[in-house]
């Protein structure tokens, strides 16, 4: 028990800390960053060496070993100044590249340990999925030290990806708010997307965490909140992320540059109308409450903003997914002259790449629905639970 009363979760890399053979023989990399500690908040890397484990390389994902980089960058290739190892960026690197770096670093097994916040463009379990091919194509044994699922695991919620708009915000087809652990969203890639990839699935095992039910989230596990990445602070912000991260694909800022990245939203033209036409929605589980803000970096960088801010009233009732594709239809009914898609190059609306918003929806069904006036939310299934998707063979928890 944690010391309020809360169940205790033993964490699949605590379990790893005391029992160093369930990784198997041979020599081990860690795929780690700042969220890779014991429930004591030791780094892993430092405590696996202690207890005897043969760890021999680091390998960092997005926002580097240390978390400090911002999204979209990594700290690249260094030496581990705690433990002396060397640690090899993964971020955006698959394929033979990647092939290369495994062989070369001598491994004989990967331990994943990595803190997921159970949605699909949150770019961890696609760095655990390319990992995962390379490990099948190499010969390399793939061990994921599972971790809970922050936002719990009874649901599920958005659509499957459409695999013609895979990147590297969404590998393969799952929902947006997938309700897996990542142990268990392994188990569900080896068995369907590895194969037709590497030609055969990993050698995989997942050290499960003891003591978590699905029911939990991070707040009821008694586990140590460590920020994921440089914008998801707390608890809160992971639960709205699913949601307010499709903002990424518009001209409105998504809260980056602030204290509360995700929980707001506003962009210049927004005014008084935005929060009562909201409010009129009665979306479940969410009080929005008209906010001005100046982001100090990322979009409109300087400039006052007005927009709204989310405060949750009950988090079992609110659905992230759902909530911001309403918030998206009102705005283009609202400011059909200013709101606009953001493209995969940063560019403004039908110039460059694809429209970001698709990648981050998995298809362009979305934008297309709102762009056209009509209702996007039949686009979401109603929050189900991930068996529905996944199947039950893949869930290792209650």
């Amino acid at each position: 028990m944690s010391t309020d009363g809360r169940v205790a979760v033993t964490t699949g890399i605590a379990r790893l800390h005391a029992s160093p053979g369930l990784a198997g023989p041979g020599r081990l990399g860690l795929v780690t960053n700042h969220t890779g500690v014991l429930p004591d908040l030791r780094p892993a890397p430092s405590a696996l060496l202690d207890a005897g484990a043969r760890l021999v390389a680091l390998f960092g994902p997005e926002h580097g070993l240390h978390g400090t980089a911002q999204a979209g960058e990594s700290e690249g290739a260094q030496a581990d100044p705690a433990t002396g190892l060397p640690v090899h960026d993964t971020y955006r690197c698959g394929g033979e590249r990647l092939d290369e770096l495994l062989l070369d670093s001598g491994v004989d097994a990967l331990v994943y340990d990595l803190q997921d916040i159970g949605a699909r463009f949150y770019t961890y379990v696609w760095t655990m999925f390319d990992l995962m091919v390379s490990a099948a194509r190499t010969g390399v044994r793939f061990v994921v030290a599972d971790r809970p699922n922050p936002l719990g695991g009874l649901v599920s919620e958005g659509p499957l990806l459409d695999p013609a708009w895979a990147s590297f915000v969404g590998r393969a087809p799952i929902p947006v708010r997938h309700g897996l652990t990542c142990g268990e969203l392994a188990r569900h890639l080896n068995a369907s997307v590895v194969p037709q990839v590497a030609g055969s699935k990993a050698d995989l095992t997942v050290i499960e965490a003891v003591g978590w039910r699905r029911a939990m989230d991070a707040e009821a596990t008694g586990l140590p909140w460590v920020a994921p990445s440089p914008n998801v602070p707390t608890p809160t912000t992971a639960t709205v992320y699913p949601g307010t991260c499709l903002f990424e694909g518009t001209n409105l800022s998504e809260g980056r540059g602030t204290t509360q990245p995700f929980e707001i939203v506003g962009a210049p033209y927004i005014d008084a109308r935005f929060a009562p036409a909201l409010a009129e929605l009665a979306l479940p589980g969410v009080h929005f409450r008209d906010l001005r803000y100046v982001p100090t970096f990322h979009k409109h960088a300087g400039r006052p903003l007005r927009g709204v801010q989310l405060h949750l009233t009950d988090r079992e009732a609110f659905a992230p997914v759902r909530t911001a594709v309403a918030m998206l239809a009102t705005l283009r009914r609202l400011y059909p002259d200013d709101f606009a898609w953001r493209t995969t190059d940063g560019g403004a609306e039908g110039t460059g790449h694809r429209h970001f918003i698709d990648l981050l929806w998995g298809s362009d069904r979305l934008r297309r629905a709102v762009d056209a006036g009509d209702d996007p939310l039949p686009l979401c299934d109603p929050p189900a639970p991930p068996a529905r998707w996944a199947g039950d063979d893949v869930l290792l928890y209650p």
